[in-house]
């Protein structure tokens, strides 16, 4: 099952780019009383893209190879963020078992859960900004995987032509 929209939701989404494209997507989910899954799946085409759930584990597998990412998980108004390489994993008891080693990502997910994953490109802070959203069927942001920054705040450019090339394969 994937995200339900409101009918109503797109038009209102799509006001508050043309007022400000920069306002982040979490930001918009509390204004407009939505989950930040149902704002995701109303940006435009060229700002976020989709494809299965059923996908997850594909992805977290390319992703160790990407080289430094930021992970980001939200729980109960905190934010979490971990700026090192993915961890590789497998899937093992219900869950994809992330590996990480000391300073990286160490966990357990229920990827079975992830109905809606994308790749969203939408500028933040006045910077461009692309990463992958792993949702729930509720619209609920399980984390999400940013591309990674050099020391002068620019993306990777190796990343920004993987993100392409996965989101090319799997969005299709």
């Amino acid at each position: 099952m994937s995200i339900d929209v409101n009918h109503a939701l797109p038009q209102r989404v799509t006001t508050m780019l043309a007022t400000d494209p920069h306002t982040p997507v979490t930001i918009m989910a509390i204004e407009l009383n939505a989950s930040e899954g149902e704002i995701t799946r109303c940006l435009p085409e060229t700002m976020a893209q989709f494809t299965s759930g059923d996908r997850a584990e594909h992805i977290l597998s390319q992703l160790p190879s990407w080289g430094r990412l930021t992970t980001i998980v939200a729980a109960a108004g905190s934010i979490f963020e971990v700026k090192a390489d993915f961890p590789k994993g497998k899937m093992a008891h219900g869950f994809y078992n992330l590996m990480g080693k000391a300073g990286q990502l160490h966990g357990h997910l229920r990827i079975d859960l992830i109905t809606d994953i994308a790749f969203v490109s939408k500028p933040f802070r006045g910077m461009e900004s692309f990463y992958i959203g792993f949702f729930t069927a509720k619209g609920e942001c399980m984390f999400k995987v940013y591309l990674g920054r050099d020391k002068k705040r620019q993306l990777f450019p190796e990343q920004k032509e993987l993100f392409n090339q996965l989101k090319q394969e799997l969005c299709a």
